[in-house]
């Protein structure tokens, strides 16, 4: 059951990481929703706190590198 939520959650991020025009607005989407899906993980593991900080930075990169791949930056 645990291994379908976390594949549902990690989906989900990886869907709403690109929303967004701006590099900030992409960046900080993909925070909220690496935030959001790094808490649900980690309170499976007894450590809400420690997950969303990790998410929140994960989908913090993950936004900014998509941004800078649909720039042309990035091949």
């Amino acid at each position: 059951m645990k291994t379908i939520a976390i594949s549902l959650i990690m989906l989900a991020v990886a869907g709403l990481s690109g929303c967004g025009t701006t590099t900030g607005s992409r960046a900080g989407t993909g925070a909220l929703g690496g935030a959001a899906a790094g808490a649900a993980l980690g309170s499976l593991s007894g450590n809400a706190g420690r997950g969303a900080l990790i998410g929140a930075g994960a989908g913090a990169l993950g936004g900014f590198l998509y941004d800078q791949h649909r720039k042309g930056n990035i091949d």
